[in-house]
């Protein structure tokens, strides 16, 4: 147990019976952003309904820095699920620390965890991530496509434009991703 009464209580009602409890007490734990609540949120976040998963990831995201070690073990040894919410809160946290792992995650096998890396590494906007960005704008799953698309035009270098041109050239007759194309190149060249 912690010195904190109240958080001794929320990581109890993590345990709870009733999913909504279970939210509630992973939110407020978030909002706590206590270290603390690193070890029990992880727990979570294999739980049986999916909105309990995303308020723990949610909450270790707000927890920051001292989450960021046990995520990045995930990342390496767990399998399925836990790899996604893993991820979005990595992405949460956004720092340089993490870029290595989200690049690695770029080539993971769940399209979900490449998609969430993406989208981290453009909001974490390091430059070391564009390469491996590119590389995933030939992705076969489309929404990792286009979440590589946003990550590089919110990076903003210039090295990405040419690969975007490139990849709207090739994606003929997919107006969504042309589009998703064009606002990252508009960033990009302002």
């Amino acid at each position: 147990m912690t010195d904190n009464k109240d958080l001794d209580i929320l990581i109890e009602n993590l345990k709870d019976d009733d999913p909504d409890k279970r939210k509630e007490a992973a939110d407020k734990m978030g909002e706590i952003s206590d270290s603390a609540g690193v070890k029990p949120l992880l727990g979570v976040l294999t739980d049986e309904k999916p909105q309990v998963r995303f308020a723990a990831a949610k909450a270790l995201g707000k927890i920051g820095e001292p989450a960021i070690d046990p995520l990045v073990l995930i990342l390496k040894n767990e399998e399925g699920n836990i790899r996604r919410y893993a991820t979005l809160a990595l992405k949460d946290i956004k720092s340089d620390k993490v870029v290595d792992q989200l690049v690695e995650s770029l080539n993971d096998g769940d399209w979900s965890v490449r998609k969430f890396a993406s989208k981290a590494l453009g909001e974490i906007g390091n430059n070391t991530a564009v390469d491996p960005l590119i590389d995933t704008l030939t992705d076969e799953d489309w929404g990792v496509r286009v979440a590589a698309v946003k990550a590089l035009g919110d990076i903003g270098d210039e090295n990405g434009i040419d690969p975007i041109k490139k990849a709207r050239r090739a994606a003929t007759g997919d107006k969504e991703f042309k589009k998703a194309c064009n606002k990252a190149l508009k960033k990009i060249q302002k």
